[in-house]
């Protein structure tokens, strides 16, 4: 089986997007990147260093410094797949991420959308 393709997408390119439907809804930036930060344990400073750097979203999930414990605790559908059922881990951690944006331009309180 061949490797998804957005699996070598630069996360750069996909971060706007999210920064983009978040505004849209009227959420902010920062918001953006506390749920980034919240799910791959990186700071500020480190997420903007892999925006910069380019690095592919293999990378960028490979490279977190420590996935958040109640990550497993995000369920629900993102694009007709349950996120809970996808079987590749990479795949399901960007579905996880996917759908913590989701959340948050919906309106969800971040206490929600962080699981707290």
């Amino acid at each position: 089986m061949t490797e998804h393709r957005l699996f070598a997408m630069p996360f750069a390119a996909v971060y706007p997007a999210y920064v983009n439907k978040a505004e849209r809804k009227g959420r902010t930036r920062a918001e953006v990147d506390q749920v980034i930060c919240w799910l791959t344990g990186y700071d500020a400073a480190g997420l903007q260093a892999r925006i910069d750097d380019r690095s592919d979203i293999r990378s960028f999930f490979a490279g977190a410094p420590a996935l958040h414990p109640n990550r497993t605790l995000i369920t629900g559908v993102v694009c007709g797949v349950r996120v809970e059922a996808v079987q590749d881990p990479l795949m399901q951690q960007i579905r996880q991420l996917d759908k913590l944006v989701d959340e948050l331009a919906k309106g969800k309180a971040m206490e929600k959308v962080l699981r707290a």
